[in-house]
């Protein structure tokens, strides 16, 4: 199923899956009650703000923009300093993955793990993290996967 037609479903389990009328027929039935009645419950205007975390919360949407969120004030949580040497990557499965600037920095950075996680989690509780790994710089590697059997490695195969 498309990511669209997924949308649609989600969408129309929310607000009702009544089919709408065809132009040309007549209806069979009284009109139902809109809710748009004055003087009726609900009618008082809302500020956008709470309209709009109304809508997050309906459509589920809230721990995705916390998520996104968190990843964009990165400098605010973990400090300027930190944030110039390293940087988030993605959040997968309660994982929120960290690339830095040295190993160095991915050392400090994992001492610091229980800082940071508790600054997360006070800011940002709907995001879901449940811990950080912190990842030093691209090198190349010939391991197939996150776990290795250990073996003879990349053999002298150059020259």
């Amino acid at each position: 199923m498309s990511e669209a037609a997924r949308t649609y479903q989600h969408f129309r389990e929310i607000f009702g899956g009544e089919p709408r009328i065809r132009p040309g027929r007549a209806r069979s039935r009284a009109p139902e009650a809109s809710g748009s009645e004055p003087f009726t419950p609900g009618r008082d205007p809302r500020s956008l703000g709470s309209a709009i975390d109304q809508l997050t919360s309906q459509l589920g949407w809230t721990g995705p923009l916390s998520q996104h969120e968190l990843l964009a004030t990165w400098p605010d949580i973990a400090g300027d300093e930190i944030a110039r040497h390293s940087e988030p990557i993605a959040i997968e499965g309660g994982v929120l993955q960290v690339r830095c600037e040295s190993t160095a920095w991915a050392t400090q950075l994992r001492m610091m793990r229980g800082e940071l996680l508790a600054a997360i989690l006070e800011r940002f509780p709907g995001a879901g993290v449940e811990t950080i790994r912190f990842q030093g710089p691209d090198a190349p590697t010939w391991k197939k996967g996150p776990r290795s059997v250990p073996g003879r490695g990349p053999r002298d195969t150059y020259g």
